[in-house]
């Protein structure tokens, strides 16, 4: 790994700065041909790429890297490609005075920043980047420290891909990260915890640098009462152990009403026994990112213990919950979990499932909402009422219905958070849209009407106003 300081980080930037002005505007042309490099850039080394993030978790499912960090990344990328000439086009407006033409032009910012984390080291860096080649800017990327070998592959193989004033991989430890997020950027998108994202927008803010953020946070489940339970079950946990939890999109806790509460242990065993059977010497099952962040779980389930609640094992009989050496964590329930736990009170970002027992489905809007705002919430039930009930009274960055998850997938719908979990959203026209300016246009009649209209002097026109206020 190349060792970069902040000053070489400013030297970068102004040089692409600089480039990106002396070649004027991005081309369609050149805005295609961007993304489909970073389509053949993850097409040809995706076997390379997928064993370095593999060695970086210590083991990551083959499957779950290959679907989530190549498949849907690439798909996103060719979604860009094939929509970008629409998205550029002009959009007329209405001027409000004949003869006047007005028009919205959708403008590159410049060069973008983009701090991208280790759960998906390649997703959320090109997801991004996505929206940004789209809308004509190049960019500087910073990936996580804490997936190195993946950094190094990707360093090296961007500068085989991208000439050094399109795209820059930055790389280095936290300092270098937070000399990078004062860096004045013309937009900074970051990934990662509320508690980063605060400092990293502070420091933006000290250049007036705009910023997404996406944050996670803790994304509810709803199971109510006319829900399959083990339907819901299923899918919950389908999401809850893939990357073993360590997703912003994962569920972080469980509101149950008390009619499936006898049944959602049985449930959870079936859909475990059907789907891993066992999960220590289990290729499909991923590994914690590291020692910290495997102890830091532990001690989540240490605190609940301590304070009431009963942690339930899904790991298979006689095989052991958690294996500090693998850094492999089976799935457990948390059940009577109360709010003074620190496992209700931060993102878990693991295979960590706190159940909470709650009266009502009106109980479950009132408690979502006196917490902060999640990335998502999720609502098992099939009465219409309830379903809008849930999307419109409760605040997040989506909601989803009888699933958990499914719209991150889907590249016409915006992805991001609100509140506490984020500012800002991308994917497909939204992403492209959001890394743009949004420029008037306006040319003028022949006639100058609306400039005759502020020229003195005024008195010929001041009947036609008010006879205009009395009458609006």
């Amino acid at each position: 790994m190349d060792t970069q300081t902040p000053q070489d980080l400013h030297h970068i930037l102004q040089a692409m700065k600089k480039a990106q002005l002396a070649a004027g505007p991005a081309s369609l042309e050149l805005r295609r041909d961007r993304l489909q490099r970073s389509v053949r850039l993850i097409q040809e080394n995706h076997q390379a790429l997928a064993d370095a993030i593999s060695a970086d978790f210590a083991h990551r499912s083959q499957y779950q890297t290959l679907l989530v960090d190549m498949v849907t990344t690439i798909k996103g990328l060719q979604y860009a490609a094939a929509h970008v000439g629409e998205w550029m086009r002009p959009q007329v407006v209405e001027a409000g005075t004949p003869g006047m033409q007005a028009r919205i032009e959708q403008q590159a910012l410049g060069v973008v920043g983009v701090i991208s984390p280790w759960n998906f080291p390649i997703n959320l860096a090109f997801g991004p980047l996505a929206g940004v080649f789209a809308a004509g800017n190049t960019a500087m990327l910073k990936p996580s420290e804490l997936t190195p070998r993946t950094s190094d592959l990707l360093a090296e193989l961007v500068g085989q891909y991208f000439a050094p004033d399109e795209l820059v991989v930055v790389q280095g430890d936290a300092d270098i990260g937070r000399a990078f997020s004062a860096l004045p950027f013309d937009h900074l998108v970051f990934t990662g915890s509320t508690a980063v994202g605060k400092h990293v927008m502070r420091a933006a803010a000290e250049n007036l640098v705009p910023v997404t953020l996406e944050l996670g946070g803790k994304s509810p489940v709803v199971i109510d009462e006319d829900a399959d339970l083990q339907t819901a079950i299923a899918r919950t946990l389908t999401i809850k152990a893939f990357n073993a939890g360590q997703i912003c999109l994962s569920p972080d806790y469980l509101l149950l009403t008390p009619a499936h509460r006898p049944g959602l242990v049985d449930a959870a065993r079936r859909f475990v026994a059907n789907s891993y059977r066992s999960f220590q010497d289990n290729p499909d099952y991923t590994a914690i990112i590291s020692p910290q962040h495997f102890a830091r779980l532990q001690g989540l389930l240490d605190d609940a213990r301590a304070k009431g609640a009963t942690v339930i094992s899904l790991a298979a009989p006689g095989e052991a919950d958690a294996d500090p050496h693998g850094r492999k964590m089976a799935p457990h329930l948390v059940l009577d979990v109360t709010d003074d736990m620190a496992i209700m009170q931060e993102e878990i970002f693991g295979p960590l499932l706190p159940v909470m027992s709650i009266p009502s489905f009106d109980a479950a809007l009132q408690y979502i909402n006196a917490h902060p705002r999640p990335l998502a919430a999720y609502y098992f039930g099939h009465q219409q009422d309830k379903q809008q009930r849930f999307s419109l009274q409760t605040t997040s960055g989506a909601v989803v219905i009888n699933d958990v998850m499914t719209h991150a997938a889907i590249d016409s719908l915006p992805f991001g958070g609100v509140g506490a979990s984020g500012m800002g959203a991308y994917h497909g026209i939204h992403g492209f849209k959001r890394f743009s300016h949004a420029k008037a246009v306006v040319v003028q009649s022949e006639d100058g009407a609306s400039n005759l209209r502020l020229r003195a002097p005024h008195q010929d026109g001041l009947a036609a106003i008010k006879a205009f206020l009395q009458t609006a």
